[in-house]
């Protein structure tokens, strides 16, 4: 793979006294979205936080776009262009939708183009512009984070699965979002449990378990075979 944008090599991760990352290596190649797959309790989410800085690698090395960035701080990974959406949202329920997204902007005000281009992707998101976030139902939160994250335009977003509990309806939303913003230039790491949205939109692959990646490569290659699915992940993805 030519010049990924992020690539983790042999990252271990503690939380407390436990060891969960256990040598992950992975790349995430510039311009794809990159879907991170595995069963619950395996590794995704503290991959994604240590990515961002809000878990430090114990030993190993994170590059994004060539630079060194394992024992960087959370916020200049943000303002280095990582967009983080972790899957509890983080929205702020006394705030404003309009409040909650000038949180996402940290060089100056929401772009007006930015801000119409989001509206267009998320249109309740304008229905509720000046109402309290906390009144938004969950699909509505989940748009509003996402769209937070996007408020300025980032070469990397982490997104920790978007579609969990949402309507199809939503989900079909939140999927046509991702896709224009990958056609703008964007590099997409995405967990996500929803298979049929995996194969939807993600370009390549990497399967986790126990800590560590234990196969990556094309998506299409996976979605095609059953048989990689049921011994990667313990899953019969026919019925899906």
């Amino acid at each position: 793979m030519s010049d990924p944008i992020l690539s983790l090599n042999a990252v271990h991760t503690d939380i407390a006294q436990y060891h969960i990352l256990q040598g992950v290596d992975l790349a995430v190649p510039r311009g794809q979205v990159t879907m991170l797959l595995g069963r619950n309790g395996v590794g995704k989410t503290t991959t994604l936080k240590t990515i961002m800085g809000q878990w430090t690698a114990k030993s190993g090395e994170i590059l994004f776009d060539g630079q060194d960035i394992t024992r960087m701080p959370v916020s200049a990974r943000a303002r280095a262009g990582i967009g983080f959406v972790p899957e509890d949202m983080g929205i702020f329920h006394d705030l404003t939708v309009e409040e909650n997204m000038m949180l996402g902007c940290a060089s100056g005000p929401l772009d007006p183009n930015r801000k119409a281009w989001l509206l267009g992707a998320f249109p309740a998101l304008g229905t509720f512009w000046h109402s309290e976030a906390g009144n938004l139902s969950g699909g509505q939160k989940q748009m509003l984070s996402i769209a937070r994250a996007m408020a300025e335009d980032r070469e990397l977003y982490l997104i920790d699965e978007p579609t969990k509990g949402l309507a199809p309806a939503i989900v079909s939303t939140m999927a046509q979002a991702l896709r224009e913003l990958k056609a703008q230039g964007a590099s997409i790491l995405l967990v996500e449990q929803n298979f049929s949205v995996a194969k939807a939109l993600g370009d390549t692959a990497a399967v986790m378990d126990d800590g560590r990646v234990i196969w990556s490569g094309a998506m299409a290659e996976l979605a095609e075979n059953n048989d990689l699915q049921e011994r990667l992940m313990g899953l019969s993805m026919e019925a899906h």
